[in-house]
C-alpha cells in the first residue's frame, strides 16, 4: 500500500504564505495540507485562507488542544465539510480521555467533518479507534508506526478508521540544525520524553531526512511531512513541496 502523502505546516505560518503555497500543494498532488494548532498561531483561520485559494485539498488542523480551545468554542464556519478534517488532542488536561471524549461528541453534533484524535498512549489511541474518524501520530519510527497500526486495525473492529503519521522532514541539508531543535524541543516535553523512551528511540530517529526514507511509513494511511526549512520562509516552503512532489513519483 502507498501511503497518501501531505504537507504539514506550523500554526504561525502567516496568512500571506499559505495563500501563495496552498495551491502550489495542490497543484503538485499532495492530498492534504495539515496545519499545526499553537499559542500564536490559529489552524482554523490558516485553512480559511488555504480554502479560499484551493479548489480540490483536503485541510486538516493537527492538532488543536482541547484544554486551551474548547471543542464548543471552535469557530468551523467558512471551511468546506467534505475537505475538512477536524484533527483534536487534549493538551495537558488532567483528564484528557474525558475531555476527547467529550470534544468528539461535540464536534459530531457541530460538524460532519471528519475527527481525528491526535494520540500517544494506548488508551487514546483506543479512544481513536472506537469514535473518531482517524488517529493522528507523531515522532514514530517505521517500526512503531507499524505496530501502531496493526493494534488501530484490531481497537476499530471493522470500523473505517485512518491512521495518520505527522513526521518533521527536511528536503534541504541546511535545515538539519532546526530539524535538532525541533527534536531537542519535544524531548524535552515530559510525555513526549516518556514515550521515546518507552520505544527507546530519539526524536531525531522519527524524522526524514531524504527521500529514501519515505517508503518505510507506508504501513499507515497518510504521511505528513512537516516541513521543516531554515527559517520557514516562503521561498523555502516552495523549495521544500517541490521536492517533496518528487517523492510522489520516486
Amino acid at each position: 500500500m502507498r501511503a497518501d502523502l501531505s504537507i504539514g505546516l506550523t500554526g504561525t505560518t502567516d496568512a500571506d504564505t499559505i495563500r501563495a503555497l496552498a495551491p502550489r500543494v495542490e497543484r503538485l498532488g499532495f492530498a492534504a495540507l495539515w496545519v499545526n494548532d499553537v499559542p500564536g498561531g490559529d489552524s482554523l483561520a490558516a485553512l480559511r485562507t488555504a480554502a479560499a485559494a484551493t479548489e480540490r485539498l483536503r485541510l486538516a488542523t493537527g492538532v488543536i488542544p482541547l484544554d486551551r480551545r474548547p471543542a464548543d468554542t471552535l469557530d468551523l464556519a467558512g471551511l468546506p465539510v467534505d475537505r475538512l478534517t477536524v484533527g483534536i488532542g487534549s493538551g495537558g488536561a488532567p483528564h484528557p480521555l474525558a475531555l476527547v471524549r467529550d470534544g468528539i461528541a461535540t464536534l459530531r453534533q457541530a460538524t460532519d467533518a471528519a475527527i481525528v484524535v491526535g494520540a500517544l498512549g494506548p488508551r487514546m489511541r483506543r479512544l481513536a479507534a472506537e469514535q473518531a474518524d482517524g488517529v493522528l501520530y507523531n515522532w514514530l519510527t517505521p517500526a512503531a508506526a507499524t505496530e501502531a497500526v496493526t493494534e488501530l486495525r484490531d481497537a476499530a473492529a471493522g470500523r473505517a478508521v485512518r491512521g495518520v503519521l505527522y513526521v518533521r522532514t527536511i528536503a534541504d541539508p541546511d535545515a538539519r540544525a532546526a530539524l535538532e531543535r525541533e527534536a531537542d524541543r519535544y524531548a524535552a516535553v515530559p510525555s513526549y520524553a516518556a514515550n521515546f523512551e518507552r520505544l527507546g528511540v530519539r526524536p531525531i530517529d522519527t524524522t526524514i531526512m531524504a527521500a529514501a526514507g519515505l517508503a518505510a511509513f507506508d504501513v499507515v494511511d497518510e504521511v505528513v511531512l512537516r516541513a521543516v526549512t531554515p527559517a520557514g520562509s516562503l521561498a523555502e516552503l516552495e523549495h521544500f513541496v517541490e521536492e517533496a512532489a518528487r517523492w510522489l513519483v520516486g
